[in-house]
């Protein structure tokens, strides 16, 4: 995926050294803003490999991507609407959503010094076409017909069918502006030579193997946006490959915020604690789009049986995930499109209700498939590490109808490799949300296979019910987000377990936390600092 870097003249040239230390390798780049406060460090098992916005599409990448890089829109703390960042203004023109234009502030620069102009918008979404990377965000981007830019600061997006939803998109990574003097058009740039126009720039990159282990930022002072002035000096993004690691690392001290990645037992007693002014981590908990799902590879002989999906449908208990494997930190959840979401419905509530055997063999029966069937269910980061699909296992066994195998790919970037090949028959993957919206989960999670690659699709929702309800102002879609639930409880391409909780451990004395914590599942670095001693 990470490709040489062509080379570019630079006018605040970068300069770049790595070295190698056992299996890790420090990328730095020289230079870095200056900031008040103190320095942060916060904690993940949330995956990243690249930073590239063409390529980036996990949740480890944005977390960085949010705010190293700028877009005309951002989405404010606690907003389900995107306001300007990078824009001065952004509207659509005419009485349709075929047109939208906006107007650059003016004075923007990249953190090497280059301006940031309308051209390097038109060349951000050209090139992330281009590239059309199968691990990246294009499919945000597929109702852009073309971009124009009609001036140094003016730039007018040209819709193939109306998106009403298009100013939520690019306000997410997928519509990173990049400087088109710096990052290639045809392939993407390596994590080391990044250049943005964010709130932060990144001053170094440690890898554990091919993936990133630490990132390091620091405030740029060269920008000009909608964040406001950061209350640290620096911040840190710690990737920990186990929730243990996660844990160890926050009860030494290591890391000053945790995110919704630690396990499940750990998560509760420290807001046990927190509630009755024990120990010295504060808990910060609130609303959230994150969603799991157990997606079905529906080419597989097993997995591409409807009536196999829907007997496990019928057999899984949410309930019981939610309360004995992540001790109610998560909700149950049964739609793809999560509650708190203008469209949601409980689709697969309505269609299967309580589990229940009998249900699922008559399922199985009237598709004569001979019980007990056998299906392996794969996983690689999950805070509650193998608990989750152990639990499930073991309702699905407990009917008598299946043959249940639990396997680990513990390098991440395997396993999205082999879910992308077909390799797995069902896998378990966690969805968070680019934008507040049903067509968040619906669009990318379902249309032509999806981001999840199990090649399912079905052509009434695909080239029907998804171009009508995205071109309405009315984000119920006119009812036609219920349709596309109901019709996906009933085929079953993925089975929705629970939605998460936010839910973030601080150290006392950390401040600002509460604050960035909503839906929209943007950590703001800016907003996060430390009590004056």
């Amino acid at each position: 995926m990470t490709t040489p870097n062509r080379l570019a003249v630079l006018s605040c040239a970068a300069l770049v050294v790595t070295t190698a230390a056992g299996c890790a390798s420090v990328e730095k780049v020289a230079g870095g803003g200056d900031g008040n406060g103190a320095a942060i460090t916060l904690g993940t098992t949330n995956g990243a490999t690249v930073f590239d916005p063409a390529g980036a599409y996990q949740i480890g990448s944005w977390l960085v991507l949010n705010n190293s890089f700028q877009s005309l829109l951002s989405f404010p703390p606690g907003a389900t609407v995107p306001q300007p960042d990078a824009a001065e203004s952004c509207q659509f023109t005419g009485n349709d959503t075929m047109t939208y234009k906006c107007t650059l502030k003016a004075g923007l620069k990249f953190t090497n010094g280059h301006p940031v102009t309308a051209e390097d918008v038109k060349y951000s979404i050209d090139r992330t076409k281009k590239i059309n990377d199968p691990a990246g965000p294009v499919p945000l981007l597929s109702t852009i017909k073309s971009v124009e830019a009609t001036g140094e600061l003016d730039v007018v997006f040209h819709l193939e069918t109306p998106d009403a939803v298009l100013p939520a998109k690019l306000a997410s990574p997928a519509g990173a502006i990049v400087d088109h003097q710096v990052f290639p058009a045809d392939k993407l740039l390596p994590n080391d030579k990044l250049v943005g126009s964010g709130a932060y720039r990144i001053d170094a990159i440690e890898n554990r193997g091919t993936s990133p282990s630490k990132v390091t930022l620091s405030p740029n002072p060269t920008y000009h946006g909608a964040a406001t002035k950061p209350e640290n000096s620096k911040f840190t993004v710690r990737y920990y490959e186990k929730t243990d690691d996660l844990k160890a690392a926050v009860e030494k001290g290591e890391v000053d915020v945790a995110d919704n990645s630690l396990d499940p037992a750990t998560a509760a007693q420290i807001k046990n604690d927190d509630q009755s002014g024990k120990g010295n981590l504060r808990v910060a908990e609130g609303d959230s789009g994150e969603t799991f799902y157990l997606v079905f590879n529906t080419k597989d002989d097993v997995g591409g049986k409807q009536a196999v999906r829907q007997a496990m449908a019928q057999l899984i208990d949410r309930k019981a995930l939610a309360h004995d494997v992540y001790a109610g930190t998560v909700l149950p959840l049964y739609s793809v499109v999560p509650a708190g979401v203008v469209g949601h419905n409980t689709a697969f509530f309505d269609k299967y209700g309580e589990p229940d055997v009998a249900k699922a063999k008559k399922y199985l029966t009237d598709a004569h498939i001979t019980t007990p069937v056998k299906i392996n269910l794969t996983w690689s980061r999950s805070r509650a590490g193998a608990a989750e699909l152990e639990n499930v296992k073991k309702q699905l066994e407990a009917s008598g109808l299946f043959q249940v195998t639990v396997q680990q790919e513990p390098d991440w970037d395997t396993f999205i490799a082999n879910w992308s090949n077909d390799s797995y028959q069902a896998y378990l993957i966690g969805w968070t949300p680019d934008y507040v919206d049903a067509d968040d989960y619906i669009s990318p999670l379902v249309v032509g296979g999806g981001a999840f690659h199990n090649n399912w699709d079905d052509p009434q929702i695909s080239t029907k019910l998804v171009p009508d309800s995205i071109k309405m102002t009315d984000r119920t879609g006119g009812g036609a987000y219920a349709i596309i639930q109901n019709r996906l409880a009933d085929a079953v391409p993925m089975v929705p377990l629970y939605q998460n909780k936010s839910f973030y451990v601080y150290k006392n004395g950390v401040t600002g936390v509460d604050t960035t914590v909503d839906n929209t599942s943007r950590f703001r670095f800016w907003l996060i600092g430390r009590n004056k001693k």
